[in-house]
């Protein structure tokens, strides 16, 4: 088995050259087979699993389809034909949408750009709208699901996900393209490649912009991206790039997600459907000439500009050397409301018969007010305040490789890191407020802060822009700072139709904590605390390894096998953003056990894989709880502690079967098709250790169990998980340089967002996870390219409607009532009935249920013109 690639962060080194030459090989492209991707991608550090001889599950996504059918959807959308793969838009806010792999979310899936992992380095989160620029230079994204064949230490738990792009030295062209879509989507975009000279120099160069809004109300957005890349090989032995490329952008955003109640009531048609374009987190002001004028509450900001310098050394025909070195200033955050005015909130006090804010009222409010004033109130002031999560990252990547015959080849190699997030919130808009006095930590002396940030003043400078001063944030401030140091290695044997693999890895995290707000000897829950926590390492580690046999020309099978002992992430070291560390830290195990059937045929490729993952010792803490414990000096003999409880022992349980194949039954004809059933649930319950607020062990409280014990997987933060999908498609070429396809897509047994800390008896376990309806959905499109005289000069045009037959469908839910839920809100006239005896039932589910429903009938068109 061979695994190639180039340098971990050569990602970018290519942001321009993929856009110039995709048109070029749209058609080509989709004939060729796995092994060709050695010959598009540098070599280096990414592991590129190869057909008939990785023993993986693994799908391969090209440029053309890339090209031909993302318009203006989701980068990760493009990947929703793969088995046991479900992404979706989210809110629906630009570059905000969320991806599951086997029943795992992004923060368990290694999301890598040629190698290089791109998962948060404090709770793995991955922010896709950071990644926009990836559409326009991807040359193939890959998706090993399960455990895959990086040998890097990541947490691949559900699986990994390659952006793979091309070379920066391939030859002299360029090329212009414009998109359009709804909503006023509109994208340009000019790219251009100089070739390689004699001496062995190249450069690449790309910018693009892409405006416009959304499918959902009040979601506009813009984003640009610059690149530019330096090459240089003096000789067949050595090869420098030098790279820097960003993409900023900001866009407003729908992060709550509303009822279903609302969707249907703010509905201006007034005809019982549900609203689908609704949003709650924006507004109206009405301006001084009368008109209104929207406000976002809700919004994001980001650049992240990556700097790289790759080198590949061929030491001698055996032996190779891939080093890579980089930095990664990211600067930005996100929107949203913070304080209040005369002890309103803007969430429950300042909603219109719209369903929308009313800017005007806050205005005014605030206008009464004087945060000035001998007495004020801290926090007294309903604002807008900026987020900030930035970051300072510096890496280094290493890869020796070493053929030792014809049969044997090992690998080894270093991932290193460092990393240091800033965390604080800033003033983005005052309401009509003069100023937003900060006090509410008993650490820091009240103060008043008027100066505002423009979310919409995008960050052009490379090395990510200034941070805040401190008596410009409120809030709080606080940071992260991440050591990773990292080894890892590989044997593989290769011999007639056997191939196999044996590799490890081990990492220490070290992770600390700094709280601006806190002062050095301070008291908190009976401890002494300080602004710095100082480290605390943690180790971890992997083994895995597989085979692959190719039985005959047609039929091969292999299996995999691994163990990953994880370390937490930075929030369960220190829980509940505070300066104390968890006492009951212990890292996830993770095995997985993995088989597949390959058929290969000329008109005929298909897979058939069976898997079974489990998720051991995930952590998890219950705050604000209060205990009942015994009392002498009590009348009722008892008293009531507050404090928390450290579950420990949570379990879940992945299984699954999954199916694609590939058709082509004549020239002009292509059939896709994909099948996949999991059976993700929790097994057994999760016992917990009971703490008071000073975090000394309550005892004669009764022991927290979690009676998780056959519940279903659900999703987390407004995130769901299907555990069926399929999808069957064609693509027909009546005539050269034409296509006409379509997809249709089936989604089933999706299971909406829970929380597993509310399983606190039997009767929420017998009623499980919420399951939200079924649904279908049908994409069509079709390109055609009109070639010039010179054949390297010609038109592309395509055009794209996704869900052509307008389905209403739920696309992600964020609660889990049902309908035999007793409605308890005071003010509500069907109080004591449950949502059945009202009638309140949308398709099934009880309409107090807050979902996101997938986006309606939507379109795109592009033309680009290559030379």
């Amino acid at each position: 088995m061979k695994l190639i690639n180039k340098s971990m962060l050569t990602v970018l080194i290519t942001l321009s050259t993929a856009s110039v030459y995709y048109a070029q090989e749209t058609q080509d492209t989709v004939k060729t087979k796995s092994k060709d991707i050695e010959e598009v991608i540098l070599q280096g550090v990414t592991d590129i699993a190869k057909d008939r001889k990785t023993p993986v599950a693994a799908s391969t996504i090209k440029a053309a389809q890339i090209i031909e059918r993302l318009g203006n959807q989701e980068l990760t959308e493009i990947l929703n034909t793969t088995p046991s793969v479900y992404a979706t838009k989210s809110g629906g806010g630009f570059g905000d949408g969320s991806i599951t792999m086997r029943g795992f979310e992004s923060r368990n899936i290694a999301v890598m750009v040629n190698g290089m992992p791109v998962n948060d380095m404090e709770g793995g989160s991955v922010y896709f709208s950071n990644w926009t620029g990836l559409a326009d230079v991807t040359s193939t994204v890959q998706t090993q699901r399960g455990l895959g064949s990086s040998k890097l230490a990541i947490a691949s738990v559900g699986g990994t996900i390659n952006y793979l792009t091309r070379s920066a030295d391939m030859k002299r062209g360029g090329a212009v393209r414009l998109g359009v879509g709804n909503d006023d989507y509109l994208k340009t975009s000019f790219a251009y490649n100089t070739g390689k000279t004699d001496k062995g120099w190249s450069s690449s160069f790309l910018m693009s912009r892409i405006a416009g809004g959304t499918y959902i109300e009040n979601t506009d957005f813009e984003a640009y991206a610059y690149y530019f890349a330096l090459g240089w090989e003096p000789n067949k032995k050595h090869n420098f790039q030098f790279t820097l490329t960003s993409a900023p952008q900001w866009h407003d955003q729908r992060t709550f997600a509303p009822t279903i109640a609302n969707y249907i009531k703010f509905n201006p048609d007034n005809d019982g459907s549900p609203y689908r374009q609704y949003n709650s987190d924006f507004g109206y002001k009405t301006g001084a000439n009368g008109d209104r004028y929207a406000i976002a509450n809700r919004s994001n900001y980001y650049a992240k500009p990556v700097m790289m310098l790759n080198w590949d050394w061929t030491m001698s025909e055996k032996s190779k050397l891939s080093t890579v070195l980089y930095m990664s200033n990211g600067r930005g955050g996100g929107t949203g409301d913070l304080g209040r005015v005369n002890n309103q909130s803007l969430v429950n006090n300042f909603t219109d018969n719209t369903g929308h804010f009313n800017y005007d009222g806050v205005f005014a409010a605030n206008g009464a007010v004087n945060p000035y004033a001998p007495g004020a109130a801290n926090g007294g002031t309903l604002i807008r305040r900026a987020s900030i999560n930035s970051h300072n990252w510096y890496g280094i990547l290493a890869n020796f490789q070493h053929k030792i015959n014809d049969n044997w080849n090992f690998s080894v190699g270093t991932d290193d890191r460092y990393y240091y997030g800033y965390h604080y919130q800033v003033v983005s808009d005052l309401y009509g407020a003069t100023g937003y006095k900060e006090g509410g930590n008993a650490n820091v002396a009240p103060y008043v802060v008027n100066k505002v940030f423009d979310y919409k003043k995008l960050s052009w400078n490379p090395f990510g822009g200034s941070l805040a001063p401190l008596g410009e944030q409120v809030g709080y401030s606080n940071d992260g700072e991440v050591l990773w140091y990292s080894g890892f290695a590989q044997v593989e044997y290769s011999k007639d139709a056997l191939s196999a693999f044996l590799q490890g890895s081990v990492s220490n995290q070290s992770y600390q904590r700094i709280d601006n707000f806190v002062k050095d000897g301070s008291t908190l829950k009976g401890q002494t605390v300080n602004t710095k926590t100082g480290f605390k390492d943690l180790i971890g580690y992997n083994v895995k390894g597989g085979a692959n046999y190719n039985i005959n020309d047609y039929h091969n099978v292999f299996a995999n096998i691994g163990y990953y002992s994880k370390q937490p992430f930075l929030n369960t070291v220190y829980p509940n953003n505070q300066q104390l560390l968890n006492p009951n830290l212990t890292n996830e195990k993770i095995f997985s056990a993995e088989i597949g059937y390959g058929f290969r045929s000329p008109k005929l490729s298909a897979n058939v894989n069976l898997y079974r993952t489990e998720w051991k010792d995930r952590w998890l803490r219950r705050s604000n709880v209060q205990f009942q414990v015994p009392d002498a000096s009590s009348p009722t003999g008892t008293t009531i502690v507050n404090g928390y409880t450290e579950i420990n022992g949570i379990t879940q349980l992945h299984m699954g079967v999954e199916f694609d194949a590939v058709y082509k039954p004549f020239p002009f004809l292509d059939i896709n098709a994909m099948f996949s059933l999991g059976d993700y649930t929790y097994k057994g319950n999760a016992s917990g250790t009971n703490f008071d607020d000073n975090n000394n062990p309550v005892d004669g409280a009764a022991n927290t169990t979690l009676y998780l014990d056959g519940v279903k997987v659900g999703g987390s933060s407004n995130n769901s998980i299907p555990q069926l999908t399929s999808s069957l498609g064609a693509t027909i070429k009546p005539v050269k340089d034409l296509n006409v396809y379509g997809t249709w897509r089936y989604v089933g047994k999706i299971y909406s967002t829970i929380d597993a800390q509310t399983f606190t008896n039997e009767a929420n376990q017998a009623r499980g996870t919420l399951k939200l309806p079924d649904f279908n959905l049908l994409d069509v499109g079709a390109s055609y390219k009109i070639r010039l005289k010179n054949n390297e000069q010609y038109f592309t045009v395509g055009f794209n409607i996704y869900n052509l037959l307008d389905t209403t469908y739920i696309s992600d839910g964020a609660t889990n009532i049902f309908g035999n839920d007793v409605i308890t809100a005071n003010n509500d006239p069907d109080k004591g009935k449950t949502y059945e005896q009202a009638g309140r039932m949308y398709d099934g589910i009880a309409t107090g249920n807050r979902v996101f429903f997938g986006f309606g009938r939507t379109w795109a068109a592009n033309l680009s013109f290559n030379f």
